[in-house]
């Protein structure tokens, strides 16, 4: 396996985890999106949308980060990294999707490029977007967590969620208004396959 990313990119990161907590062995290529690898011609032969992470297994290329994702869980079911019941699935699919669709994509790259050109603040764009998302999370892990985001095991919930929480870091959030998050953060930051995933640990980072 070969995994295209960028060692701060929320996207690549939550493949990371999946990848490490499934204990699966992966090459990496860096793409900076500052300097704009991802829009060279050898990038763009492996995803024509320009973006990262693309994963290259098993003769083709994946995109997509919820995509790959899923295709990782059905691929290497063990250890599960969703629940057995079909309702408990889709809390999990949920709460990764509120991060993945409602969160993330309004304070990427692209979109804080944008803000900034039209003279806009990008923290504050950003943190308009995280705090709503993590109040509806954190009364979600209230309901269905128990110690992680779903039940007492890490999900497709935390591979968004954790990358979601740096993201705040960056953007000055103080995560402890949502005790129940930052706890998630303490125990992924004990966790070896969150530990070996973090942005400051990968090949290409500052």
């Amino acid at each position: 396996m070969i995994l295209h990313g960028y060692w701060r990119s929320g996207t690549s990161y939550r493949t990371r985890i999946a990848l490490n907590l499934k204990g699966l062995t992966y090459d990496q290529a860096g793409v900076d999106l500052r300097t704009g690898d991802q829009h060279s011609d050898a990038f763009l032969a492996l995803n024509p949308q320009g973006l990262v992470p693309a994963l290259e297994v098993d003769g083709q290329v994946l995109t997509q980060s919820p995509a790959i994702l899923e295709w990782l869980e059905e691929r290497f079911p063990e250890p599960p990294l969703l629940p057995t019941g079909l309702g408990e699935r889709a809390q999990v699919r949920a709460m990764a999707a509120l991060v993945a669709c409602d969160i993330h994509p309004l304070n990427n790259l692209r979109v804080l490029k944008a803000v900034k050109a039209l003279n806009g603040d990008a923290n504050d764009w950003a943190a308009g977007w995280i705090r709503p998302g993590f109040d509806a999370l954190e009364a979600l892990i209230a309901r269905h967590g128990d110690g992680w985001a779903f039940g007492d095991t890490p999900t497709l919930a935390d591979c968004c969620l954790v990358p979601q929480i740096y993201s705040a870091r960056r953007f000055e959030v103080d995560v402890s208004a949502w005790p129940r998050i930052a706890g998630i953060e303490a125990r992924a930051a004990a966790h070896p396959a969150f530990q070996a995933a973090h942005p400051d640990a990968q090949p290409d980072a500052d």
